[in-house]
């Protein structure tokens, strides 16, 4: 007698990967799909010690995969003011909440605010050192970008961390200074000037923000995510924290860890000391690449590009490190055996890490280590074609141009920017490219990146380059399969086969048939399965 199953869904339509016939139940024994098929070819894999879930006609597919986020800094800014467009669209708006914080929080203690973006807030720039200061004087204030590459901090933030009008910036940041006095403006490495003076979460702190993360990524039906700068805010004590929650069952999500790797800041000599190389962990915590961060951001006017800023001759955005020293890094952490997965999204910052990588792979080749260009937004189709020839992958999001592709018209040239993350372009290339979040840069709710994948609109409705759409099987491949394969898990992942790890989202609406603007306004996750186990209801009693 075979197996009886721990779980069985049936009654549904189930979406199990491109190709595969749609089923209607599925069958999970021991975290994995033990079958899929008909009601009634599951039912002899029931038992008395079986969950069995009727779907009532529901949409049921493989988890998520958001391929790109930063989940200990989800879980950190759910404690943070929400500066997002929703929450304070304008300077009014965002100061109130900021003041209303001030009048909760002990005098002296730092407020964090996170989300603004200067191009929707009503001024149209970014807010001022003084205004911050107006909203809260008794405190010290810390106003980041939702790219998070740009802050504004108040006097009293300034002040504690010693910043002056003559403070020298450090090598890849800006301090903007303007009539000889301090804007609060600071972008990229300077952002430390200020963060370094900020109480760091202890372990139980960080473990509880991976818990508080991960359970929101269960509710959107999101199962696995790569954590794309492990190391960033406690160095290896996130190490640490990951590996604590995953033993006390406070790991709500599958985690490929991608360990920080810039110069001064770097986790990867300790983590290669303790053996923790790419591949290493199961399928539930897996080190994953190393991250080296190339540029900043294209609504911050801080991603390296060969063309000038709007309005802005002279800025063309901040490389951080100089080429040799790029050459260098990619060098070692490839010979190390790490596969990496580094930030680059300005024409200039993608070619400089290609060049890193065909260099590295020259020395020792090896294209299925399947390096990674993160966010890879302003390619062009001759990097395209060196990338495709060396085996590196693109890495976008494609919510960015969703989210933000008015604002990178604003600041960019028109001819450039409709043509960002050509997601269609790259798959016909045969690339496998994925989609995330980069949260907490944007939602971790999925709706806006499959609605742009389906129209190349932005949430204002702009046209973003309408012969980059895909249909929705692909939308829905590249949010599973293709991010499992980036993170060199297809093995385990990404498809509901026999076999595989048994990861299912149900959804309120058939996702094959609906409207883009069904999927964004009027669809909702209504359960999650992660390894065979009910993870989420959303009108659990």
């Amino acid at each position: 007698m075979g197996p009886v199953a721990d779980l069985v869904l049936k009654g549904g339509k189930i979406w199990c990967g491109a190709g595969l016939p749609v089923a209607q139940a599925l069958a999970a024994w021991q975290g994995k799909v033990l079958a899929v098929g008909s009601d009634a070819e599951m039912a002899p894999l029931i038992g008395d010690g079986t969950r069995v879930v009727d779907l009532e006609g529901r949409f049921a597919m493989p988890g998520l995969y958001d391929n790109h986020l930063h989940l200990i800094s989800t879980g950190l800014v759910l404690g943070h003011v929400d500066a997002s467009s929703q929450a304070a669209p304008t300077l009014d708006a965002l100061l109130d909440a900021i003041r209303a914080r001030a009048a909760v929080t002990p005098k002296g203690e730092w407020i964090r605010a996170r989300g603004y973006e200067q191009q929707k807030l009503d001024i149209g720039r970014h807010p001022h050192r003084t205004e911050l200061d107006a909203a809260a004087p008794d405190h010290p204030v810390m106003l980041t970008r939702t790219c998070g590459h740009v802050s504004v901090a108040n006097s009293r933030a300034l002040e504690i961390a010693g910043v002056t009008a003559t403070t020298p910036a450090p090598e890849g940041g800006v301090i903007e200074v303007e009539n000889g006095t301090l804007t609060g403006m600071l972008a990229e490495n300077a952002q430390n000037l200020i963060s370094n003076h900020i109480p760091t979460p202890d372990v139980n702190g960080l473990i509880d923000a991976i818990e508080a993360g991960g359970r929101q990524l269960l509710s959107h039906g999101i199962t696995s995510c790569m954590d794309a700068a492990v190391g960033m805010i406690a160095g290896m004590d996130e190490i640490r924290a990951y590996h604590l929650a995953k033993r006390d069952g406070r790991l709500p999500v599958r985690v490929s860890l991608t360990l920080l790797g810039d110069p001064g800041t770097s986790i990867v000599e300790p983590c290669l000391e303790a053996g923790l190389v790419t591949g290493v962990g199961d399928e539930m915590l897996r080190v994953g690449a190393v991250k080296i961060f190339l540029d900043g951001s294209l609504g911050g006017r801080t991603a390296w590009t060969s063309r000038a800023y709007r309005d802005q001759p002279d800025n063309f955005g901040v490389q951080m490190l100089p080429t040799q020293q790029v050459e260098s890094l990619v060098a070692e952490y490839h010979a190390k055996g790490y596969q990496l997965a580094c930030h680059a999204i300005g024409d200039m910052a993608i070619d400089q890490l290609i060049g890193a990588y065909e260099k590295a792979l020259d020395a020792q080749p090896e294209p299925g280590r399947r390096h990674r260009v993160e966010h890879c937004c302003l390619s062009t189709p001759e990097q395209h074609a060196r990338m495709k020839a060396a085996g590196i992958e693109p890495s976008p999001q494609q919510v960015f141009v969703h989210d933000f592709g008015d604002s990178y018209l604003a600041v960019m040239d028109e001819a450039v920017t409709r043509g960002i993350s050509p997601l269609k372009s790259w798959l016909d290339m045969g690339f496998h490219p994925g989609t995330g979040s980069d949260s907490p840069v944007c939602r971790t709710d999925p709706r806006p990146n499959l609605h742009q994948m389906l129209t190349r609109r932005t949430g204002k409705g702009t046209d973003m380059m309408a012969s980059e759409v895909v249909d929705i099987e692909t939308a829905l491949t590249v949010y599973t399969e293709n991010g499992a394969w980036l993170a060199r898990e297809e093995g385990f992942k990404g498809r509901l086969q026999p076999g595989m790890v048994a990861d299912v989202a149900v959804f309120s609406r058939d996702l094959l048939t609906a409207t883009p603007e069904q999927i964004l306004n009027d669809t909702v996750c209504e359960m999650t399965v992660l390894g065979g186990a009910v993870v989420f209801e959303r009108n659990a009693a």
